[in-house]
């Protein structure tokens, strides 16, 4: 039996489908790229061995058919799609058409997918296998009189969540009961409308807290393998700016636990392929929960890539194919590996800041990776999530990791447009940063200061 699928569609674009292809060549598999138009100059699609272009009344709505990408591959004569981040990645309905087109799916089952992809669901299956959550696993509330019961068994302040929510977007804090009602309309709405669910939960906020998460493999004799632990604190609108691993100054009896957490929950869904478990570390008790599970490579994969000195696309690509890791598969941790997301967007507010690409110099030296999207004389749109590029680096203890990410930020050149460079350069050389002690208040404290 083959290693590697024959052919691979890569149903995604920019940073992660470049990063998906250069892996696929590199193994033999020919790479197809699925691109709208808007993209046709952008990287990806050029290093691609084929690519084949999606058609739709918006570049978003191109790469969210499913239909299309599905037709577009067996057109190609692709085996295998995978899916990246994002779009199309967790969708459990999408999974199933793969499969059902005689395509190999690169990710878990869409049962799986459809379990850790609802909140409420999820809490539940895992807090049955043992693993920690916030309050009581139970269904979604039916409206702001069971939210406002719930609050008062756990205690204010607490957050309030859709369930088919991501990507930091669906969260309210609510710190007394007519917070919390206006918190929960506001976000079951928002919910219906972006996720097409109502289905809404509270949990207890934390309000020093660490985001911690520990990235695993699952292959078809039921083993899971666990890669270490990521920090992902370093957050702006709940989504992340800065990731590193391992995670500074983490106990090391918590760390085993999540480790062992982190089995238990993928165990519990009989999981399949790459994905990551996400959990809520409170600093001052030292207790954590469980926050979900993404079903697909994550963003900041490329950190335990450098320190582990595996390729998880690799990985990923054997899984689907074997339902084994690769014979070669052998992680060894070493060193501190930290992850900057670079974005097109304005330093001061966050704001996307569109526009084209002229001058684009990526950093270069020992220990520094660069995972970009865009390169000179490309455009950034308005359509897509505003990041451009992952400044990777790796070092031999967290010092040298943050010295030479200090090091290849100062190097990177991208211009005319706005960037959030100067903030990542401010925040790389705070104490609070340095002290690696921080928690989710970081890029607040950082901007305050």
């Amino acid at each position: 039996m083959a290693k590697f699928p024959k052919s691979v569609l890569v149903a995604n674009r920019g940073e992660i489908a470049r990063r998906i292809i250069r892996t696929a060549r590199r193994l033999g598999v020919e790479a197809i790229a699925a691109h709208h138009l808007v993209d046709a100059g952008l990287p990806f699609v050029s290093e691609a061995d084929r690519a084949v272009e999606l058609t739709g009344e918006s570049p978003v709505r191109a790469y969210l058919d499913g239909e299309q990408i599905i037709a577009a591959a067996l057109a190609a004569g692709a085996t295998a799609i995978h899916p990246g981040y994002g779009f199309l990645a967790e969708n459990a309905d999408f999974a199933r058409s793969v499969a059902a087109a005689g395509l190999l799916w690169v990710g878990p089952s869409p049962e799986a997918i459809a379990q850790m992809g609802d909140k409420v669901t999820s809490r539940a299956v895992v807090a049955a296998a043992g693993v920690p959550v916030s309050g009581e696993p139970g269904e979604a509330l039916a409206d702001a009189d069971e939210a406002v019961s719930e609050a008062q068994r756990i205690g204010y302040p607490v957050m309030v969540k859709a369930s088919g929510g991501g990507g930091g977007i669906g969260m309210a804090v609510a710190r007394d009961e007519a917070a919390l009602r206006k918190a929960f309309e506001s976000t079951q709405s928002m919910a219906v409308r972006s996720f097409g669910s109502d289905r809404v939960f509270v949990e207890r906020f934390v309000a020093n807290a660490r985001h911690i998460e520990v990235q695993v493999l699952g292959t078809a004799d039921g083993t899971i393998v666990t890669l270490g632990e990521r920090d992902c604190s370093t957050q702006r609108r709940h989504q992340k700016l800065v990731e590193e691993s391992p995670a500074a100054n983490l106990d090391p009896q918590v760390r085993d636990r999540m480790q062992e957490a982190a089995v238990r929950a993928a165990s519990a869904v009989g999981y399949l392929n790459a994905g990551t478990v996400e959990f809520l570390l409170d600093t001052l008790t030292g207790d954590f929960v469980f926050l979900e599970m993404n079903t697909r490579i994550q963003v900041e994969h490329p950190v335990t890539e450098l320190v582990q000195g595996v390729d998880l696309v690799e990985q990923q690509l054997s899984i689907a194919q074997t339902g084994r890791v690769t014979e070669e598969f052998a992680p060894e941790p070493h060193g501190h590996a930290i992850e900057i997301r670079v974005c097109a967007e304005d330093p001061v507010r966050f704001f996307p800041s569109p526009g084209p690409i002229d001058e684009w110099v990526e950093p270069s030296g020992p220990g520094v990776r660069v995972d970009a999207g865009y390169c000179a004389g490309s455009e950034v749109t308005s359509y897509f999530d505003p990041m451009i590029a992952k400044i990777c680096v790796h070092g031999a203890d967290r010092v040298e990791a943050i010295e030479r990410a200090r090091a290849a930020l100062g190097d990177l050149v991208v211009g005319p447009l706005q960037t959030n460079v100067p903030f990542l350069s401010k925040l790389l050389a705070s104490e609070e940063f340095a002290s690696g002690t921080y928690d989710t208040n970081i890029v607040a404290n950082v901007k305050a200061g």
